[in-house]
């Protein structure tokens, strides 16, 4: 076959303030940058990202692929419409460029949120689907927080889905994604099921090393293997997206109906018997802090400082942790990453051992948040530029910046802080060891990450501790003000239904 791959990634969260214009997906931070042809394969080579197990698969199967582009951009608000249109256009340009192709794959989220349209990929998908016709396969690999469309479902041929959060499994996704091309080539009739789920539910309480979402993801593959189904996938829902089609879903494709509706059917009724188990509680700061002393260990306490994850959209700016870490007296604390590229001037301006007297963090205007003044120490400085060494993102290379490692000059705590110049989840051990530091030598840990962070700093951990501070990324969601959401949904495990 000639397949032509490509990928256009964004997660979306419209609660929060700031937005992804061309720039953020032209430029590198945790991932490769925007990246056409030819040097699509150099870039993806190794990575745990979902293209990359694809072009694996379909070369060891002796396919030509023809490379289109490739990019992300760090979960925010909104993507803009100039954004969109000159990335569509790109892709488009360079679709039409390949001449005929027997396939298409596209590696994407699932969750792009667009100025001008509520669905970025579902419309991507209707003009690459004009482009080659309705004969053509295309097929795509979501991410486990896709919100899953009817417009996704009815102009791809099928998809598969992240079955890991921490998503250790991207690249495998990619490869399954070929598998699937694979089936559905070889197929005389084809059939898509979509079911959404009538509730929504965190991101605290989508990890899949925990019921019951364990249980759920496991048996997938099973499902999957039965006589007339080729696929059977579950995505777990992006919540902070104010769109209609918002929340999760279950998606089964293959060459019998009666086979992928049952297989479907029964994915969903799993979902729904378990709604209660979704819940999952929080702690506030104060208490998260006290309860992290009280367990003081050889290994460190970890703290996920949840709603203000950069990773989910979030701004990294929230304070609310590291202040109550500050109050409480905490020792042998670290909080990382804050976002303020003003401070991380400042730092590298001032040098190692020297004193910043500054307002640090809470610049967003996010509600809730606000910026913490005090002196900070300078205690180590870096570029932003390391290689991750944990699993999910094995491989990558960081270019996050100026970055600095800062010490609350408190004589009642000893807190310090990294600053990074550009907004990254703290998923990776490196990002902390980069400036120095060993993590298994620090008390606490508080690391604005949701989810992520469980498949590196989980080994190392006395506990881990979910904290409910101020954030972007709401994971209590009665209070939050949804204005497209379909009407009946409900906000949260056997909450109240959206529009009652």
């Amino acid at each position: 076959m000639r397949i032509a791959v490509g990928g256009f990634q964004h997660e979306t969260n419209t609660f929060a303030p700031h937005r992804a214009d061309f720039a953020a997906f032209a430029r590198a931070d945790s991932w490769p940058p925007l990246v056409r042809g030819t040097a699509l394969f150099d870039a993806m080579a190794g990575l745990n990202l979902p293209l990359a197990g694809f072009v694996e698969q379909a070369r060891d199967a002796g396919h030509e692929l023809l490379p289109l582009a490739w990019c992300s951009a760090e979960p925010s608000g909104y993507v803009t419409g100039d954004a969109f249109e000159r990335i569509a256009a790109i892709l488009l340009d360079d679709l039409a460029a390949a001449g005929e192709v027997d396939a298409v794959y596209l590696d994407l989220h699932g969750a792009m949120v667009c100025e001008h349209y509520e669905d970025g990929e579902g419309e991507l998908l209707r003009r690459v689907r004009a482009a080659v016709g309705a004969a053509t396969p295309v097929v795509i690999s979501l991410d486990l927080h896709a919100n899953v469309t009817a417009a996704m479902v009815e102009h791809c041929d099928g998809m598969t889905i992240y079955r890991t959060y921490p998503h250790l499994d991207m690249a495998a996704t990619g490869a399954r994604a070929f598998d699937l091309l694979q089936a559905r080539r070889a197929a005389e009739t084809w059939h898509k099921s979509l079911r959404k789920i009538p509730f929504l539910f965190a991101l605290t309480a989508q990890c899949t090393d925990f019921e019951p979402c364990r249980s759920i993801y496991r048996s997938l593959p099973e499902l999957g293997r039965a006589a007339g189904v080729d696929s059977v996938d579950f995505a777990a829902g992006f919540p902070p997206a104010d769109i209609a089609e918002c929340g999760a879903a279950v998606v089964a494709c293959g060459a019998e109906r009666e086979a992928v509706e049952a297989a479907a059917e029964g994915v969903y009724r799993r979902v729904i018997a378990a709604e209660a188990e979704f819940d999952f509680a929080l702690l506030e700061p104060d208490a998260a802090v006290e309860r992290a002393l009280e367990l003081a260990a050889e290994k460190p306490v970890v703290l996920a400082d949840a709603q203000d994850n950069p990773g989910a959209g979030a701004t990294a700016d929230s304070t609310g942790l590291l202040e109550a870490l500050v109050r409480k007296g905490a020792g042998r604390a670290l909080v990382a990453m804050l976002y303020d590229p003003e401070v991380a001037q400042m730092a590298h301006a001032a040098g190692v051992g020297g004193v910043l007297e500054t307002a640090l963090g809470g610049k967003s205007g996010v509600p809730g948040t606000a910026p913490y003044a005090a002196r900070f120490e300078v205690e180590a400085l870096g570029d932003g530029r390391f290689v991750f060494t944990g699993a999910m993102n094995r491989n990558a290379r960081a270019e996050l910046g100026p970055t600095a490692l800062l010490r609350v000059a408190d004589a009642a705590a000893d807190v310090r802080v990294i600053i990074g110049s550009t907004r990254a989840q703290c998923l990776d051990l490196a990002m902390i060891r980069h400036l120095g530091l060993e993590p298994e030598k620090q008390a606490i840990l508080a690391v604005k990450s949701t989810v992520h962070f469980r498949a590196d700093f989980d080994p190392i951990a006395a506990a881990t501790l979910v904290v409910a501070a101020p954030g972007a990324n709401p994971c209590r969601f009665e209070g939050l003000h949804y204005r497209n959401l379909r009407p009946g949904v409900r906000l949260g495990p056997r909450g109240p239904a959206h529009g009652a």
